[in-house]
């Protein structure tokens, strides 16, 4: 199930804890997370109609300069987990961006932050681009962090 809040500008999607996530320690290893973060940064984009056929149509890539889990409370097998999504930052054209995931249980505990710096790809010129406007406009409908800016272009 997928949770998307307008009034709230949130979204939630739940991950499911496989036996194949656990370290020696039984807890979710370090990779996973980042899976996580990956996927549900896909599911949102297909949702909102940013879907791998529109990327292919458009020769755009989503490309990752850095990722970066912070780990705050293990995750185990029988764990309930819920990972959202947030843009911290974008350029005005939308060609980099920064996101950020939370990983929570259902009791509000942050277990884990993923920070996320990444810009949009040209796959043709494998050059970066800025995406067509509307896209620019569907992708922009990420929900923000509080603490939301723009990036200056460097």
């Amino acid at each position: 199930m997928i949770i998307l809040d307008k009034k709230m500008d949130n979204y939630l999607k739940p991950v499911t804890i496989r036996w194949s996530d656990l370290d020696p320690n039984f807890h979710v290893r370090h990779s996973v997370y980042y899976d996580w973060g990956a996927y549900v940064r896909m599911c949102y984009l297909n949702e909102i109609g940013l879907t791998p056929q529109l990327l292919i149509q458009h020769h755009l890539g989503p490309i990752l300069f850095r990722e970066e889990a912070i780990f705050k409370k293990e995750i185990h097998f029988n764990d309930l987990i819920e990972v959202d999504i947030k843009m911290v930052a974008s350029t005005a054209n939308g060609d980099r961006w920064h996101l950020q995931h939370t990983l929570k249980n259902k009791n509000g505990t942050l277990h884990a932050i993923i920070n996320i710096e990444g810009a949009w790809m040209n796959t043709l010129t494998r050059k970066l681009t800025a995406p067509p406007e509307n896209f620019l406009a569907q992708f922009l409908t990420i929900p923000k962090s509080p603490n939301f800016f723009t990036l200056q272009k460097s």
